[in-house]
């Protein structure tokens, strides 16, 4: 692949992010299923739009649909998932977004694989460290039913390990206070680091 050349653009990082008013970064969303990922990234991107900020959430439903389609969730499947996740995420980064990742992405190396794509300080891991019996008693899509049944194999937190982070930017429990609380404690992260203004 020694011809294929990466191509600069005339726009800069740093010209996209002084025209939007906000710098870039990916916000990565991990943890059990049910933990409240999707619906705490879906909860903070309607805060940024509504103080006019560009971000785009990839929820992990939904490129199951499109971009990995072709995926299963072996463990090789799951770490390919991450990678093309990783690969759109650094794209929109480049375009100046903030980008919202909400993926289960249970092992560590994955996660420090989409870390590794990009700069010092544009990858925001958010630990949704919701607990297990917390996530169970939820199950919105009755995946822990059918997996502790024996249904689903390999399925994180039952039969799958989960690998905590342990240095993440960010830890939120969702079953501590609500969602305002959590999405404030988030936009203060972003203001805190000079992502967005105040």
């Amino acid at each position: 692949m020694n011809h294929i050349v990466w191509h600069q653009h005339a726009i800069t990082r740093s010209e996209r992010a002084e025209q939007k008013g906000h710098r870039g970064a990916i916000l990565w969303f991990t943890g059990l299923s049910g933990a409240g990922k999707s619906t705490l990234a879906g909860a903070l991107e309607a805060e940024l739009y509504r103080r006019g900020l560009h971000s785009y959430l990839l929820d992990g439903d939904n490129v199951r649909h499109g971009l990995c389609n072709d995926l299963g969730f072996s463990l090789d499947d799951r770490r390919e998932n991450i990678r093309r996740v990783g690969e759109v995420a650094k794209l929109m980064l480049d375009a100046g977004l903030l980008v919202l990742s909400a993926f289960v992405s249970p092992q560590r190396a994955e996660r420090d694989l989409v870390r590794s794509l990009v700069g010092e300080g544009e990858f925001i891991e958010v630990h949704v460290a919701t607990p297990l019996n917390v996530c169970e008693s939820r199950d919105p899509k009755g995946l822990y039913q059918k997996a502790r049944s024996g249904e689903i194999k390999d399925f994180t937190g039952i039969s799958s390990p989960y690998e905590a982070p342990v240095s993440a930017e960010l830890v939120i429990d969702t079953s501590e206070g609500d969602l305002d609380s959590q999405v404030a404690k988030l936009v203060d992260y972003l203001i805190g680091g000079g992502y967005i203004p105040a």
